[in-house]
């Protein structure tokens, strides 16, 4: 019996050997994913670089796509699915790692701790949670906000956004990116929100690019509504502003969540949605590969295990050099994986 043609981006890591028993595996660069080179394909495993819609999969065979991501941005969900394809992600896959970044971001500045700080965490789902959780064990007073959330869940404890940004000393985001409906994400830290913090504010987006507009933030640096900022996923990427990048206090080229535990979890929940798809006998086992966030912290650990400044100094040397948007790139997909707290 002829196996199903599987193409896997070449960035994902940590695709077991076993595979091949099951499935005709092509490994092929992001770039590379073009219409000629799925056409024949019954099954893909991707990343966010490589862009699923009617102009990759018009006309091809693909009828599963398993994206070792948490988000689905990058794929045209209401046409693949109107179209046959079913789609597969992996949610909470690099959740430890996104809090790990935020935490070890904070410690970084602020060396004088963190203990009696509020941070206003606005989107409570799997990262926001470890967030909230962790910054309650530092010591810090936690407000959240997640509208969705309260709605679904009466006894959430949600404080408006009008009541958090005045008095949070930090304010991170962990929301998915939404354009319409009831609880629209699409800019929604712009130059109201920033009017409302409390003076030397700190911001973080760790989560999707265009819930941050770039020109509101650059104003509200530049004029100290905000007192500082942190940015690891950023508006019109790999085409980043040059100008946010300048003034902001930690920038990272969208690697929050790159830890090696973390890609594990994402390929392991991937190749396992393919397979039950399949209907092949087999299952991926991440052999001491925790299953989710560590329980408990120290200010100590965290800052031994990651230092954002590192990789801040790196992209700011990348700015200065022509092809800037394919040095980003080239930080994201050869990053060195970190390991979690």
């Amino acid at each position: 019996m002829k196996k199903p043609r599987l193409v896997i981006e070449s960035h994902v890591p940590c695709v077991p050997d076993e595979l091949g028993e099951y499935f005709d595996i092509e490994r092929i660069a992001p770039e590379d994913i073009i219409p000629e080179a799925v056409a024949d394909a019954d099954a893909m495993i991707i990343r966010t670089r490589t862009r699923c819609n009617a102009d990759l999969l018009g006309g091809s065979r693909v009828r599963f796509i398993a994206t070792a991501t948490i988000g689905t941005d990058h794929i045209d969900r209401q046409w693949c699915e109107s179209h046959g394809i079913t789609i597969a992600s992996a949610p909470g896959c690099n959740a430890p790692a996104v809090a790990q970044y935020v935490t070890a971001s904070l410690l970084a500045l602020m060396p004088e701790g963190l203990k009696d700080k509020t941070i206003g965490v606005v989107g409570v789902g799997h990262v926001g949670s470890i967030v909230a959780d962790w910054a309650a064990q530092l010591g810090m007073k936690v407000l959240l906000n997640d509208p969705p959330r309260a709605l679904a869940e009466p006894g959430f404890n949600n404080t408006p956004l009008d009541e958090l940004l005045p008095v949070a000393d930090v304010v991170t985001f962990h929301v998915p990116h939404i354009k319409g409906g009831d609880f629209p994400t699409h800019h929604i830290a712009d130059a109201a929100l920033f009017d409302k913090l409390k003076p030397g504010a700190v911001v973080i987006n760790s989560a999707r690019g265009p819930i941050v507009k770039t020109d509101d933030l650059v104003v509200a640096l530049e004029s100290g509504k905000v007192g500082r900022a942190v940015i690891d996923c950023w508006e019109g990427e790999p085409e980043i502003s040059r100008r946010l990048l300048e003034l902001v206090s930690i920038a990272t080229p969208h690697i929050a969540g790159y830890s090696l535990n973390g890609k594990i979890r994402a390929t392991m929940m991937a190749v396992n949605a393919l397979c039950e798809y399949f209907g092949v006998d087999y299952r991926m086992v991440a052999e001491g590969v925790p299953a989710g966030a560590a329980e408990y912290v120290t200010a100590e650990a965290i800052a031994q295990s990651y230092n954002p400044l590192d990789d801040t100094r790196v992209l700011r040397e990348a700015a200065g050099q022509a092809d800037f948007a394919a040095r980003f790139e080239s930080l994201r997909n050869h990053y060195d994986l970190r390991r979690e707290v």
